[in-house]
C-alpha cells in the first residue's frame, strides 16, 4: 500500500477510529478490558478485617443494626426509610411475547413526593401459565427502549419507544465489549424457566452523574434522602417490590434482585436493607460491592470513589487515604446479607473488579451462614464447580467485565434452586426468623 493510499484509507475511516478511541478511553474508567488474569491464590493473602463475630450477628438484632449503621455512616449514606413509593396500574404492552411464552406489562413507579419526585417505568415479563411466579428484578444500564427493543414500551421521556437506542456502530461496539445482555433483556431464558422478569433503567430514578445525582437525591422529598446513588438505586429495587405487590401473578415470597457492576453493588445493598428479597445476583460487583476495600488489586475503592464520588456518601472521602483503618469492609456486607442466598458472578479476566478479594470476602462471610445452620460458600477454591444451591454461590468464568449467555444460564439455575421449589414457604430470612423464634 502506497503512502498516499494509506493516508486516504485513514482519512476515510477517521470518524470510526476516533469513535473507537473515545469509547476505549471512556470504558477504561469503568472496567479493565481483559488484559490480565485474576489471581486464584487466596491462602497467601491477609484475612479480611475487621473480624466478623458470627454468633453476635446471628443472635443479636442490635449488633446487626449497629453494623448496618456503620455502613450508612461510612460508605453508603442513609437508607431512605419511609421514602414514599406510589405506582400506576400495569398496562399490557404485548400479550404474546416470544411466540406465546409470556406477557409483557409496564407500570410507572414514583419515588418521593412533591416537585422532586422521580418516576421510572417498571417493565414486567410474565410467563404464560398458572402463577404466582417467582420474579427477578434487574436494574439496567440501558434505557427500556434498548432492553426491550422489539416492544412499544415507554421511554425515559414518556414517549413510546421505536427501536433501540443501541442501534448502529456504538451499540455494536458496546455489545462486543460488554456482552449481548449488557442491554438486551434475556427474556427467553427466564420465560422458559418459569421466572418472571422485571427491570427498570437506574438513571431514570437517579442520574449517574456527579453533578445531577446529588441534586436529584436531595429533592426527592422523603423524610430521609439518600446521599449516595448506590443506596438510591438500591431503594429503587425496594420500590419495584412495592409495585409488584399489586400483581397477583407474582409470588411475594419469591422475589429476587439482580445487577451487574454498579447495579450489582446496589443489589447487595438492597438485599441487606430490604429483607423481603429472597435471593441476590451480584455479577462482577467490584469495589463497594463484594470486593474488599482494603485490596490493592484492580480498580480499588479509592479510585472508584474519586472517579464516581456520587456513588457513595460524602463521608467516605476522608477515609480514602486510610483504607486500612476503614471501620467496615465488604465481607461484613455479605455477612449482613445472611441468610439470603447470593450468587457472586465473576470473570477471570475482570481484574478491575478483583474476583480474588471478592472470594476472600465470601469465605469470611460464610461463617455467618454456617452459624445459622445453612450452607455458605463451598470449600473448593476459586475454580470450583458452580453449585447453584449454595448459600453463597460462586461463579467464575473466562472472559472479562460483561454479561453473556452463559452468565444468564447461571443466574437462572441459581434462582431456580432457591426460589422455584413449590414446597418452599417464605424467604430464607423468614425461615431463619421462624427457626430463631422456635428455639427461644
Amino acid at each position: 500500500m502506497s503512502v498516499l493510499r494509506l493516508i486516504i484509507w485513514c482519512l476515510v475511516r477517521l470518524p470510526l477510529l476516533i469513535l473507537i478511541l473515545v469509547l476505549g478511553l471512556v470504558m477504561s474508567s469503568c472496567t479493565m478490558l481483559g488484559l490480565n488474569y485474576a489471581s486464584l491464590e487466596v491462602d497467601n493473602k491477609p484475612a479480611p478485617s475487621p473480624a466478623i463475630e458470627a454468633q453476635a450477628l446471628v443472635n443479636s438484632s442490635q449488633e446487626r443494626a449497629a453494623l448496618m449503621e456503620k455502613f450508612e455512616n461510612t460508605l453508603y449514606g442513609p437508607w431512605p426509610k419511609g421514602m414514599p413509593v406510589t405506582w400506576g396500574e400495569a398496562q399490557i404492552v404485548s400479550d404474546n411475547i416470544l411466540n406465546g411464552k409470556g406477557v409483557l406489562k409496564e407500570m410507572p413507579v414514583t419515588v418521593g413526593e412533591g416537585a422532586g419526585a422521580r418516576t421510572f417505568f417498571l417493565v414486567v415479563a410474565l410467563p404464560k401459565g398458572e402463577g404466582p411466579f417467582p420474579v427477578v428484578i434487574s436494574e439496567t444500564f440501558s434505557s427500556n427502549c434498548s432492553v426491550f427493543p422489539e416492544y412499544p414500551v415507554t421511554s425515559s421521556d414518556g414517549s413510546v419507544c421505536d427501536g433501540s437506542d443501541m442501534d448502529g456502530i456504538v451499540g455494536a461496539l458496546v455489545g462486543r465489549m460488554f456482552g449481548e445482555y449488557i442491554a438486551l433483556a434475556p427474556l427467553d431464558q427466564f420465560m422458559e424457566a418459569g421466572i418472571a422478569y422485571a427491570s427498570f433503567y437506574g438513571p431514570d430514578l437517579v442520574p449517574d452523574s456527579r453533578e445531577q445525582g446529588p441534586v436529584v437525591m436531595a429533592r426527592l422529598g422523603g423524610p430521609t434522602e439518600p446521599t449516595g446513588t448506590l443506596m438510591a438505586w438500591a431503594y429503587g429495587f425496594s420500590a419495584a417490590i412495592d409495585a409488584l405487590t399489586a400483581e397477583t401473578a407474582i409470588d411475594p415470597d419469591a422475589v429476587s434482585v439482580m445487577g451487574h457492576s454498579r447495579y450489582g453493588k446496589s443489589a447487595l445493598i438492597a438485599g441487606v436493607w430490604d429483607r423481603r428479597i429472597g435471593a441476590v445476583v451480584a455479577h462482577q460487583s467490584g469495589f463497594a460491592g463484594a470486593s474488599l476495600s482494603r485490596s490493592h488489586t484492580g480498580e480499588g475503592l479509592q479510585r472508584m470513589a474519586k472517579t464516581y464520588p456520587h456513588w457513595l456518601a460524602p463521608e467516605v472521602q476522608p477515609w480514602l487515604d486510610y483504607l486500612d483503618e476503614l471501620p467496615v469492609d465488604q465481607h461484613e456486607l455479605l455477612a449482613l446479607l445472611a441468610p439470603t442466598p447470593v450468587l457472586l458472578g465473576n470473570g477471570r479476566r475482570d481484574v478491575w473488579s478483583d474476583p480474588n478479594s471478592s472470594f476472600r470476602a465470601a469465605m469470611a462471610a460464610s461463617a455467618v451462614y454456617e452459624a445459622m445452620d445453612l450452607p455458605g460458600l463451598p470449600e473448593a477454591g476459586m475454580q470450583q464447580d458452580f453449585r447453584p444451591s449454595a448459600g453463597i454461590a460462586w461463579w467464575l468464568r473466562s472472559g472479562g467485565h460483561s454479561i453473556v449467555s452463559e452468565d444468564v444460564d447461571t443466574f437462572v439455575a441459581f434462582l431456580q434452586a432457591h426460589l422455584s421449589d413449590s414446597s418452599r414457604r417464605g424467604s430464607a430470612v423468614q425461615n431463619q426468623e421462624k427457626r430463631v423464634d422456635s428455639a427461644q
